[in-house]
């Protein structure tokens, strides 16, 4: 599930580590998005839509809409994927609208 090879691009991989996602433990590599590191372990849906809970997955996966937005180590609206992994790690996903928050605000 995790694009080992590429014609243009290098993947440089950081140390194997582990992190929760839900109360579940996986693994995934330091330095990689929390986005991929789910991705690459199966889970392709990040949250709900806020009004009819439809599953959302990934969306523009450059940090710019709501599509990732999941609570890690017990903070809100964090955007997985733009948000690098780091060894123990709890990731949980976000029920809800939550508060974006403004640098600043």
């Amino acid at each position: 599930m995790r694009i080992e090879q590429h014609p243009i691009l290098e993947f440089k991989r950081g140390k194997k580590v582990k992190f929760t996602f839900d109360g579940q433990e996986y693994e995934g590599y330091e330095g990689e998005t929390i986005a991929a590191a789910l991705h690459a372990a199966g889970i392709r849906i990040m949250r709900e839509s806020p009004v009819l809970h439809r599953p959302r997955g990934l969306f523009c996966a450059i940090g710019n809409c709501s599509s990732c937005l999941m609570t890690v180590n017990g903070e809100p609206n964090v955007r997985i994927c733009v948000e690098k992994l780091r060894p123990g790690m709890v990731v949980e996903s976000q029920k809800g609208k939550g508060v974006i928050y403004a640098p600043g605000n």
